[in-house]
C-alpha cells in the first residue's frame, strides 16, 4: 500500500512542525536565541563550510523560522524556502543570486505600487535595471528580453486587485530565453494558486498578508521549485561558478536542486541580513493553520461584495475576476478555480474626492495600508500605497484616481455589505448637498 500524499489542509497544520524533541511540546516553540552551541570544533567547522546541516546564528537559520520555510515550501509544492524580514526583502533575496551590476529583469506593470517603486528606483542602486510591460499580452515579455535579462517577475493575482496573469504562457517565454519566472503569489496564496504547477520557477510571498492572516507579523518568504537548471547557460555565475568565500565550492554542482535555497541562506541572509524574527515566524505558522478555512470565507464574501458593488448606482466599474463579466474571468477559472481571492478594486462616480470621503465614512472597515487581514480593509491607492506613481503608472497598475481597494475579511457578510452601503449613501448625500 502506497502512502497517501497529505492534503493541503493537512500540510497547513502539520508541515514543518513536529513535537519538540526536548520537551514534547506539540506547537513549534519560539527559539528566541541569537546563536547555537556547537558539538565540538569539528562540528563548527563543518557547519561553516556548508558540509553539515544545522544552526549557527539566527541571521542565517533558526528552528522556528525553518519550520515556517518548510511549511511554505510544502504548500507551494516547492523544494525549499528562505524566510525574510518582509515581502520586499523577499523580492531582493529572490533576485540576489541571479543579478550582477548591469543585469536586468522584465516585470509586469500591473504590480503593487511599492514593488514598482522598488524595482524602478531602488534596484538601480545595485546596478539592477527593470523594464515594465503590460502582462495582458504575454508577448510583451518576449519583446523586452535582452542579453542582460536574468528573470521575469509577475504577480499571479495583481495588487490592487482583479488582474490575473497567464503564468504558463509567460513561463514558456522565460524558459525559451533560459531565465526563471518569479511569481509573487501573495494575493492568491497557494490555496488558490500554485504557480509551480504552471511552470513558474520561484515564488515569493509577503507572509504579512494572508499567510499570517491577522495583521500581527511582518515577514516574507522565497520558495524554490528546484526545477530550474542553473547550469544550462552562463547567466548565473553566483550559482554556477566557484564561490571564493567557500573555497571554490560551486553551489549548483554541490547542492543540486537545493542550490538556490542554500545560497539564499549561506550568502543572501549572511550578507544582506534580512532575516525573519522567530516570533514573527511563530505567529505566521499559527496563521497558516487556518489558511484554507479563511480563504474559503474570504472568497465567498468577496464575490458577494463584488456582485453588490456591480449593481450599485454610485459604482462605475468593478475589477474582480470572480465576476462572470470580468475580463480576467477565464484566466481565473484556469489559475484560481477555488476563488478569485479577497482583494478587489472599484470606481466611484465622484472620482478622487468621493473616494476620500468613502474611506472616512466606513465603520466596520479599517482604513489602513494592508491586505489579507481577517478584518475587512479599505484604502484609496492613488493617495496612499500608489501615491509615488505617475498618472500613467497609476492607470496601468489599476490604481486610477477613482479607484478604491478593498480587502474583504471573514466577518458576517451582511455586516460587510451593510457598512459599505451606509458609507456609499453618506458619500452620495454629501455630493448632492
Amino acid at each position: 500500500m502506497t502512502k497517501q500524499q497529505p492534503g493541503f489542509e493537512t500540510l497547513a497544520v502539520h508541515a514543518g512542525g513536529t513535537p519538540d524533541q526536548a520537551t514534547g511540546a506539540r506547537q513549534t516553540p519560539i527559539y528566541q536565541t541569537a546563536s547555537f552551541v556547537f558539538d565540538d570544533a569539528e562540528h563548527a567547522a563543518a557547519l561553516f563550510n556548508l558540509q553539515a546541516p544545522g544552526f549557527i546564528y539566527s541571521r542565517l537559520t533558526n528552528p522556528t523560522v525553518a519550520a515556517l520555510e518548510e511549511r511554505c515550501a510544502a504548500l507551494e509544492n516547492g523544494i525549499g524556502g528562505t524566510a525574510t524580514a518582509s515581502g520586499h526583502a523577499a523580492q531582493i533575496l529572490a533576485l540576489f543570486p541571479l543579478m550582477s551590476p548591469g543585469d536586468e529583469i522584465v516585470a509586469a506593470n500591473k504590480l503593487y505600487g511599492g514593488s514598482i517603486n522598488q524595482m524602478g528606483h531602488s534596484y538601480k542602486k545595485f546596478g539592477w535595471n527593470a523594464s515594465f510591460v503590460d502582462p495582458d499580452d504575454h508577448e510583451n515579455f518576449r519583446s523586452a528580453i535582452t542579453a542582460r535579462t536574468r528573470a521575469i517577475f509577475i504577480e499571479s493575482l495583481a495588487n490592487p486587485g482583479g488582474v490575473v496573469t497567464d503564468i504558463r504562457a509567460i513561463a514558456d517565454i522565460a524558459h525559451d530565453s533560459g531565465i526563471p519566472l518569479i511569481v509573487d503569489n501573495t494575493l492568491a496564496t497557494p490555496y488558490l494558486c500554485r504557480p509551480f504547477d504552471h511552470g513558474a520557477d520561484i515564488v515569493v510571498h509577503s507572509t504579512t498578508k494572508f499567510l499570517a492572516g491577522n495583521g500581527t507579523a511582518i515577514g516574507g518568504v522565497v520558495i524554490d521549485s528546484g526545477r530550474f537548471d542553473w547550469l544550462q547557460n552562463d547567466k548565473f555565475p553566483s550559482l554556477s561558478r566557484p564561490a571564493p568565500e567557500y573555497h571554490g565550492l560551486v553551489f549548483a554542482e554541490t547542492f543540486g536542486e537545493l542550490c538556490y535555497t542554500i545560497y539564499g541562506h549561506a550568502v543572501g541572509l549572511r550578507d544582506l541580513g534580512a532575516s525573519q524574527a522567530p516570533m514573527n515566524a511563530f505567529l505566521t505558522l499559527l496563521g497558516i493553520e487556518t489558511l484554507p478555512l479563511r480563504m474559503e470565507r474570504h472568497c465567498a464574501n468577496a464575490l458577494a461584495v463584488a456582485q453588490y458593488l456591480s449593481n450599485h448606482p454610485a459604482v462605475t466599474w468593478v475589477s474582480y475576476a470572480g465576476l462572470a463579466t470580468d475580463r480576467y474571468h477565464a484566466l481565473a477559472q484556469r489559475y484560481l478555480p477555488k476563488g478569485a481571492g479577497a482583494v478587489m478594486t472599484f470606481g466611484l462616480a465622484g472620482g478622487y474626492d468621493a473616494c476620500v470621503r468613502l474611506v472616512e465614512h466606513v465603520e466596520l472597515f479599517s482604513h489602513l495600508a494592508n491586505i489579507g487581514d481577517a478584518r475587512s480593509l479599505i484604502i484609496h491607492p492613488a493617495s496612499t500605497t500608489h501615491r509615488q506613481l505617475t498618472d500613467a503608472q497609476l492607470k496601468a497598475s489599476g490604481a486610477s484616481a477613482d479607484a478604491i481597494r478593498l480587502s474583504i475579511g471573514i466577518e458576517t457578510l451582511d455586516d460587510i455589505i451593510g457598512d459599505l452601503d451606509q458609507a456609499l449613501s453618506r458619500v452620495a448625500a454629501a455630493g448632492s448637498a
